[in-house]
């Protein structure tokens, strides 16, 4: 509970500020390698779309039921004799995913439109720049480690830019990103013996209906 507090506090004070100090579209260089640039992502993590209007409605309630089903097994799983790190993992998803939610449900209300022109205002008058569960997930980190241009002799993109990494993203999107991976690198083996408990107790059930 505490990571998830502190993560989901964290992520929504930078993003407020952000929201509220860069025009969109503007960067702030802190080293050749990593800046902070200000953009809205109408969709996935990473600055990534999805579907337009009506995809943003359905990944909007898709990351709710994520949340909740999450929710509901770290619950369930808090009160059982599990991994210390099988929690940790899920609580950084589940922080994550909460984050970017909030985004989606109240930004749109609470904010006027960034645009690069203009710095959006916190709770304008008359109303915010769109509905509940359509605004906007602030992402801010820009990591073009490397930045350079492909050789001419490469065969198709010989000539054309390269970076590495070329995708924004906000602490939500990290802290899913890294919650995965360590479940997945860390925790595989808990998961491994719970698939092969699962089958062993179905298999069993067979076995007793049969005779």
């Amino acid at each position: 509970m505490v990571i998830i507090t502190a993560l989901l506090i964290v992520d929504q004070i930078l993003k407020i500020w952000i929201k509220t100090h860069f025009q969109l579209g503007e960067s702030y260089s802190i080293a050749n390698w990593f800046q902070i640039s200000f953009i809205e992502n109408p969709g996935m993590a990473f600055g990534m779309n999805f579907g337009g209007e009506i995809g943003k409605l359905f990944l909007s309630l898709f990351r709710i039921a994520l949340v909740t089903f999450i929710g509901i097994q770290l619950y369930k799983l808090s009160k059982k004799s599990v991994p210390k790190g099988v929690i940790v993992g899920l609580s950084l998803i589940l922080a994550g995913a909460a984050g970017n939610i909030f985004d989606s449900m109240f930004y749109g209300l609470i904010f006027s439109e960034s645009t690069p022109f203009q710095v959006a205002t916190f709770m304008p008058e008359g109303s915010g720049y769109a509905s509940f569960l359509h605004g906007k997930v602030v992402d801010m980190f820009y990591f073009p480690i490397i930045d350079t241009t492909w050789p001419s002799w490469v065969p198709f993109v010989g000539g054309t830019d390269f970076v590495f990494f070329r995708p924004i993203f906000n602490i939500a999107d990290a802290s899913i990103s890294i919650g995965i991976f360590y479940l997945f690198l860390f925790q595989r083996k808990y998961f491994t013996t719970k698939k092969h408990e699962a089958k062993t107790t179905e298999t069993e059930s067979d076995t007793t209906v049969s005779d």
